[in-house]
């Protein structure tokens, strides 16, 4: 603990509020206080009076989860609607202080964690905080199967995305439900190049959303792409999207499509279900070796 605030809370007569800090992924940080004034520290401005409010924290020993939940109200200038409506909130990165109001660097972390489950009713929102033990209780450990457990182009994976043969930016011509997008522009790319690939949003409303693509189809001279999910802002014919290219995690598309074999994360040999229940036999070649030859 800060000493300077543990000689303040050991005086008996204190002045402390709570001030917290929300990061979105899309790196947007904001600053809430329950104070009545302004408080400003670590380059953020915690802004008094915004509807934003956290219940009491529980703390808990062990890998159990501490969790609290954060009550506000929906205000267009602070936190709106359409924001949450988006999962521009999804995950975000959350931090709380205990602050001395009129001495900021006197302050202690109460609370670091992300954002769950958010609820909306009667004009107001509820957000359930998960702290940093909650990534303690998901699953770990690699699984032994015939398809690539990496995310392309991440470290494990080491493909690199920049290279302009597996990515394209253009705009968008027409929108079919927010989950179907035609283009014009897009072209050189055999169909279906971009299936288990990402559309992501660059311009507009929808800005910093993406979503996993579920069909890549030529129609006439343009190209249509359908998300597995509608993406949940307003995306309009003109905003600019960015195509990446797919992957389906097999052994063939990781070598004929990205030449990437030697990073390939799955067992493509693995015997199936089939192996598991054979019997012994008499006849035929039973002198071992290798199942690919």
């Amino acid at each position: 603990m800060n000493a300077t605030l543990q000689e303040h809370l050991a005086d008996g007569t204190t002045h402390t509020c709570y001030c917290w800090a929300l990061t979105r992924r899309d790196g947007l940080t904001m600053g809430f206080t329950d104070h009545d004034r302004l408080i400003q520290f670590d380059g953020i401005s915690f802004v008094p009076e915004c509807g934003l409010s956290a219940r009491a924290l529980a703390s808990t020993t062990g890998l159990s989860v501490n969790n609290t939940e954060a009550l506000g109200v929906l205000q267009s200038d602070a936190i709106s609607e359409a924001d949450i409506d988006a999962g521009r909130y999804d995950g975000a990165q959350v931090t709380i202080w205990l602050v001395q109001w009129d001495q900021p660097e006197a302050r202690l972390v109460r609370f670091a964690g992300t954002i769950g489950e958010i609820t909306r009713s009667a004009g107001g929102f509820q957000a359930e905080l998960r702290g940093l033990t909650d990534a303690l209780n998901q699953p770990q450990g690699r699984s032994y199967l015939r398809e690539c457990n990496a995310v392309l182009g991440d470290e494990r994976c080491g493909f690199d995305m920049t290279d302009p043969g597996f990515s394209v930016t253009a705009p968008v011509q027409t929108v079919r439900g927010a989950h179907e997008f035609s283009f014009a522009a897009v072209t050189g790319f055999d169909e279906k190049w971009f299936e288990d690939g990402a559309l992501e949003v660059l311009s507009g409303a929808g800005a910093g959303l993406r979503d996993v693509v579920k069909t890549d189809r030529h129609e006439g001279t343009g190209r249509v792409i359908t998300l597995w999910q509608p993406i949940r802002a307003l995306v309009q014919p003109g905003d600019t999207v960015r195509l990446t290219a797919g992957c389906n995690k097999r052994a063939a598309t990781c070598r004929k499509k990205f030449s990437n074999f030697l990073n390939f994360r799955g067992f493509p040999d693995i015997p199936g279900d089939d192996w598991l229940v054979s019997v012994p036999r008499s006849n035929g070649n039973t002198s071992g070796g290798s199942r690919s030859r």
